[in-house]
């Protein structure tokens, strides 16, 4: 008994020794591994030996021979030097078992890509490489796409172990030529990006739902000249048909949902279903413009078609997607979400650097269709290689589906004119353009911090996936930079003209009479089912939610405002008056809403 009280108590004060932040472990294990690649990149033997322990072989396996090097022997090998041009080093992975470690790292260089395996130990000097094994992987000195895919290393070359970043996929003439990924899927769990790690890719989503589309009416099930209310009979009768051909191309005229949810008080975060964006727009009494006859671009549509296909398929349209175009194609890791607390192994989470700190940014939507498409630039690459090759769908079918939507006056819809008259087309969750010359089919994403890309130049027979969660990603303006890498020679060069030097322009100071007390109140909408407050201060006017941040107005004319909050679009805004003079409401308009009217209640 004395013997087994003996050994407990020698357990209990040996355990703590083993007891550890694995968190802050990982993080003197880095120091460790940047002290490597800072000797290895200018041959300082010192900063090198300190990285290794005394005892310290590294091995590996080429041409047929297993060669060992103790640690004097490698040593040997390193003279000073300048950095090599174009090197790139990063962490792969880390793990990390009480004061036992092992990494996985990458050194790229002109010639070279050398990967190496550490085995690591904490020792009372602190953290030491024990063992390593490594392999050398020649670059294909000459090859176009090799030399382009280095190129692109250097644009991501701002990610490592300490940041998000993102996984690009490159294909070429049929073939994909690079699939990388760089930074960290989740800092919290030192998981790295790799092409395997699926992201939200947000609005990229949109041309999956709307292929989606065009299968069920290849089907027969539907037309895309259908009144969605014949499948969706709660919708308003607006007075105007709305077909699914004008959600296709977002020419429906509806609110749209994410504009909607913004006047309503949502915030970042907030849990987003398609049964309560249903229950929105079932309270919707106006549109934004006539079906058919404009371009506003709407989340509300793509919410509707996934319905659609819902309700006519008996699927939900997470199972009809996964069988109809995932699993044909064998995008084994893709899905439609149409639950956000769903375990999704290898799923990136979503940063924001905000004074220095990251920060998660939650995504707890359950709506598929617009959005919550999870995948990678692996699968991804698979579904590019379809547009060329179909094994979903007939060449009639994409053909069909990556030509411009139509207005119902015969003209294609407009996304915008860019600069030099340059005509962005739309064409059902896909836009339509050029770049330098050269004709693209492309649509971005931003959900969160998830900030997302997939281009194609199908004349050049190249498409670009890019999928970041860093909310900061399109800084390195990256995406354009790609294409010139693969297709320079196909690209015109833009005449740049110096802009004329033009006064700026200064407005008139306004002096207006009405009384900001005059507006002060609570308003209330109907078909938000939510309610404002205006709180006079001075000559000031500040607008008050329950769930929101408050409002501070900028005067914009006679009962006219305008503002925005951290958790609101932009908006305007105009009280009205009954006929004694008195205040009785106002309307307000964002981006996606026009005319939403609110009525004065006290």
């Amino acid at each position: 008994m004395k013997k087994i009280a003996l050994l407990l108590s020698l357990f209990s004060i040996s355990f703590p020794a083993f007891c550890q932040d694995t968190s802050t472990e990982k993080q003197l294990i880095k120091k460790t591994i940047e002290l490597y690649f800072d000797g290895w990149a200018t041959g300082d033997t010192t900063k090198l030996g300190k990285a290794m322990h005394a005892s310290c072989h590294l091995k590996n396996y080429r041409d047929g021979k297993f060669t060992v090097y103790t640690r004097e022997q490698y040593l040997s090998f390193f003279k000073p030097r300048p950095v090599p041009p174009n090197l790139q080093t990063r962490i792969i992975s880390l793990d990390v078992t009480n004061n036992m470690g092992s990494a996985k790292v990458e050194i790229s260089t002109e010639k070279d890509l050398f990967t190496d395996y550490f085995n690591l130990m904490k020792t009372d000097e602190g953290w030491v490489i024990a063992d390593k094994v490594s392999t050398r992987t020649p670059h294909i000195t000459g090859d176009a796409c090799t030399a382009a895919g280095r190129r692109v290393d250097s644009l991501f070359a701002v990610y490592n172990s300490q940041t998000p970043g993102a996984a690009v996929a490159i294909v070429k003439d049929g073939k994909v030529v690079f699939q990388k990924g760089y930074g960290m899927a989740d800092l919290e769990h030192d998981i790295p990006i790799t092409p395997q790690t699926v992201f939200n890719v947000a609005s990229v989503s949109k041309q999956f739902t709307a292929f989606a589309t065009y299968l069920l009416a290849s089907e027969g099930r539907i037309s895309l000249e259908d009144d969605v209310r014949k499948y969706i009979p709660e919708l308003p009768d607006y007075g105007h048909v709305i077909k699914i051909k004008h959600l296709l191309g977002h020419t429906s005229g509806l609110r749209d949902q994410a504009a909607i949810w913004s006047l309503a008080g949502s915030i970042s975060g907030d849990i987003s279903t398609t049964e309560q964006t249903l229950k929105l727009l079932a309270r919707q009494r106006n549109l934004n413009f006539t079906p058919g006859t404009a371009f506003g671009y709407c989340n509300t549509g793509y919410t509707l078609l996934a319905e659609i296909i819902h309700r006519v398929s008996g699927q939900s349209f997470a199972t009809y997607t996964a069988e109809k175009i995932f699993r044909p194609l064998g995008m084994t890791s893709t899905q439609f979400c149409d639950n956000y607390g769903k375990v999704v192994k290898n799923k990136a989470e979503s940063y924001e650097l905000i004074n220095g700190i990251y920060y998660h940014q939650p995504l707890n939507v359950s709506n598929p269709g617009p959005s919550n498409l999870l995948t990678t630039v692996e699968d991804l690459t698979r579904w590019i290689l379809n547009f060329e090759h179909p094994v979903v769908g007939t060449p009639a079918l994409i053909k069909a589906f990556n030509e411009a939507s139509y207005l119902d006056n015969g003209s294609k819809v407009i996304l915008r004119i860019a600069g030099d008259h340059d005509t962005i087309f739309h064409a059902k969750g896909q836009n339509l353009s050029n770049y330098k010359g050269v004709e693209m089919i492309t649509h971005g994403g931003h959900a969160a911090a998830f900030r997302t890309f997939m281009g194609r130049f199908p004349h050049e027979q190249l498409a670009i996936i890019a999928l970041s969660n860093d909310e900061h990603n399109e800084r390195l303006n990256a995406r354009w930079q790609m294409a010139e890498f693969y297709i320079k020679d196909k690209l015109k060069e833009e005449s740049s003209s110096p802009a004329a030097s033009r006064p700026p322009v200064l407005k008139p100071t306004v002096e207006y009479t009405g009384d900001v007390k005059d507006f002060g109140g609570e308003y209330y909408s109907d078909e938000l089912g939510t309610s404002y407050t205006f709180i006079p201060r001075g000559n000031v006017l500040v607008m008050r939610h329950l769930r929101l941040d408050d409002i501070v107005l900028k005067r914009e004319g006679e009962g006219k405002f305008s503002g925005a909050g951290p958790e609101t679009f932009a908006f305007e805004m105009a009280f009205e008056k009954d006929e004694k003079g008195g205040v009785k409401g106002f309307v307000i308009s964002n981006f996606g809403v026009k005319g939403l009217r609110f009525e004065k209640v006290r």
